[in-house]
């Protein structure tokens, strides 16, 4: 066990990464991916200690990189984004390739195993989170959260593959009671990341990131269904020389919500601090608005499921890739990725740019 930015974390380490995992709430960052001629570290730790706040849920003193939600933001009696954000992990199993860890959920019946695992000549971490022993309809999702503190305002490219419809948040994401700001309009849908509506008027383009501080807003994007040639949904940013991407089957994460923290909250722990982070969840949920809401099914007219139905006999496996990638000067934003053959993916940037990156796809579909 490791103490990492103040809080015990279990630790893998192999010729293509080193990783940590928080024993309290299951937090993985640092994540430090080993790639030709330079390490890269994409993952963001929030900047404050859990020390600093230790009245507060361990979702937010802990907060890092990326963590697993059931329930996707709470419910009525239960801490933010479930038990699996905020309990203690149980580390159950390791090996020189992987690391698995268990948590029996006491705000749900849940059990649930989690496994991070990687494979030879992959800069990538595989991600399942086995779920037995629940029963009933039940939002989730991941949580990844990328630092772009570092980047050029505008100098980072986020993109995703395609979608069939999008809102920013239906109603107000950041309260100004509590002397919170946001930038983006309440409830307005979108075609295109490239023109997301503002609540002054106008629009702004979210594939190009950081923007000007003083904001956090949330923006929703239902993925389109994996296809023969499309088997997977991705999203990606690409950084300083090298892409950030994710993979995962549209089935189990029907959504993406990109969550744009820059400053927008005052209050502690944030205080105006929490800068040029970027959140990448992939959900099944209708926004951040919590179990019950999610259960209301807001979405059906537009084919969206916001829950999934668990069976407590049966289990569910909800798998995620996270991959690092270099990418050549003038590669702009990643256009396309899909499968090149069986063990790696072909990757486009809007330059016409191609790479061929090692990777098990299947694993998600």
């Amino acid at each position: 066990m490791h103490n990492i930015h103040g809080e015990p974390s279990h630790h893998l380490s192999t010729p293509e990464l080193n990783l940590h995992v928080t024993a309290r709430g299951g937090h993985l960052a640092p994540v430090v991916f080993h790639l030709p001629g330079r390490d890269v570290s994409p993952y963001a730790l929030a900047p404050w200690e859990p020390s600093m706040f230790p009245q507060i849920p361990p979702l937010l003193s802990v907060l890092r990189g990326d963590f697993f939600c059931l329930p996707f933001a709470g419910r009525k009696d239960g801490p933010p984004h479930g038990d699996p954000a905020n309990a203690v992990w149980t580390l159950t199993d390791t090996n020189e390739r992987s690391l698995c860890l268990e948590l029996q959920a006491t705000d749900t019946s849940a059990h649930i195993r989690k496994t991070l695992s990687t494979r030879r000549g992959q800069h990538a971490v595989f991600t399942e989170h086995g779920i037995t022993g629940l029963d009933g309809d039940y939002n989730y999702g991941t949580h990844p959260i990328l630092d772009l503190s570092e980047m050029a305002g505008g100098a980072a490219h986020v993109t995703t593959s395609g979608f069939h419809w999008a809102s920013t948040f239906p109603g107000a994401f950041s309260n100004p009671d509590q002397g919170e700001c946001q930038m983006l309009a309440e409830a307005a849908t979108f075609t295109d990341l490239h023109a997301v509506p503002l609540a002054r008027g106008g629009d702004t383009d979210l594939t190009r990131m950081p923007q000007n501080s003083g904001n956090d807003d949330l923006v929703m994007m239902a993925n389109n269904p994996a296809t023969p040639d499309q088997p997977f949904a991705w999203s990606a940013v690409v950084l300083d020389g090298y892409l950030w991407f994710s993979l995962k089957n549209p089935a189990d994460f029907p959504a993406t919500l990109l969550w744009i923290s820059n400053g927008g909250r005052s209050q502690p722990p944030w205080s105006g601090r929490h800068l040029a982070r970027l959140g990448i969840e992939e959900v099944c949920s209708y926004f951040s608005n919590g179990l019950e809401i999610s259960r209301q099914d807001l979405l059906s007219a537009h084919g969206i499921p916001t829950t999934r139905r668990f069976h407590a006999g049966q289990a569910t496996r909800l798998r995620m890739i996270h991959a690092v990638a270099p990418v050549p000067a003038l590669f702009g934003a990643v256009s396309e990725i899909i499968p090149h053959d069986s063990t790696s993916v072909r990757i486009t940037g809007d330059s016409g740019t191609e790479i061929i990156v090692p990777l098990d796809w299947s694993f998600v579909v």
